[in-house]
């Protein structure tokens, strides 16, 4: 063993780490986009049985345990800087609200209401990137298609309303927060040299232990059924795999190698691929109308342009006088 006072917290990339590194970030987007509907579906026909903080906590608390086992998270905080530290934590709380809130949302409002309004959030961050009249265009484009997919319509219980904001302002957070971890350290150091893409993933697995704590005093209590029938139990299980796990898993190894602003952008996908999970496993056809909102969201997506990053500079090498 080489000598050193402290163990790394993070072991170097092994096999699948550079497999992932060598994968387009349009395929883990892609996958996130499809299991970040078929989650809520299982979620939402869970709701007969189980109140909507039961199933948050359920889902919640499986990610935990499934990021304890996989990765061990927990390593990285005795090196972390009390800066890191700070995020980690900021990040639990908001994978803890932001799931609690979604789910308040879902079972009071339409999935695809919910669904737009939590796009707004989005909306804003790519805003805040589109330094260009192409990339506004894009962005025209993609909200534009949002807005034919999704029939928004302020009716309903208005209390599902305040959820789905609170959600919308969560969303935001986690992209923010998300993409920081995806790109730094456990100890805040920079990344984006060559950094082992499994970084971030480790980050997220501490956040999710963090958020499993915080969501577990509200939400305990209504998943209690859940402990009496194995089948209600192994369901909201396989939602937090669905829903907390591979997404957020394959978000980080988007957001590693996408600026944030165009990974706000991509998430104008998430309304189509609802479309095209409903057509394959449910079965309801996409009307004109829903083709048509399609086509904006891939045009506004295949528009947006992303700068180039230009390579630091590296100091030119010291000539000795002759």
């Amino acid at each position: 063993m080489p000598p050193s006072s402290v163990a790394p917290a993070v072991s170097a990339p092994g096999r699948a780490g550079r497999t992932v590194a060598r994968l387009p970030p349009t395929s883990f987007f892609l996958t996130s986009a499809v299991f970040h509907y078929l989650g809520p579906s299982l979620a939402v026909l869970l709701f007969v049985h189980i109140q909507a903080l039961g199933v948050a906590w359920i889902r919640i608390a499986a990610a935990a345990v499934f990021f304890a086992i996989w990765r061990r998270p927990w390593r990285i905080w005795r090196n972390a800087q009390p800066a890191q530290r700070r995020v980690f934590l900021g990040l639990g709380v908001v994978l803890a609200a932001m799931n609690a809130l979604f789910y308040l949302a879902i079972a009071r409002l339409p999935l695809s209401t919910v669904g737009a309004i939590e796009f707004l959030g989005t909306v804003i961050l790519a805003a805040l990137g589109a330094r260009t009249r192409r990339n506004l265009l894009a962005l025209v484009l993609a909200v534009g298609g949002v807005a034919v997919l999704t029939d928004v319509r302020l009716s309903g219980q208005p209390l599902g309303f305040v959820f789905a904001f609170a959600n919308c302002i969560g969303f935001m957070l986690y992209v923010m927060l998300g993409h920081r971890i995806a790109n730094t350290s456990a100890d805040g150091a920079d990344t984006a040299q060559g950094a082992s893409p499994m970084s971030g993933i480790d980050q997220l697995g501490l956040s999710m232990l963090i958020a499993a704590v915080v969501a577990t005093p509200f939400g305990i209590g209504y998943a209690g059924t859940a402990f009496t029938h194995p089948l209600w139990l192994a369901w909201g299980i396989g939602v937090g795999l669905c829903s907390s796990v591979i997404p957020y898993v394959t978000d980080q190894l988007a957001m590693a190698r996408l600026k944030r602003s165009t990974f706000a952008l991509m998430l104008a996908l998430l309304p189509a691929a609802a479309t095209v999970i409903g057509f394959v496993v449910l079965g309801q056809v996409p009307t004109l109308r829903d083709l048509a909102g399609i086509t904006l969201v891939i045009i506004g997506v295949a528009v947006h342009h992303e700068p180039a990053q230009t390579p630091p500079l590296r100091p030119a090498p010291a000539t000795s006088a002759e």
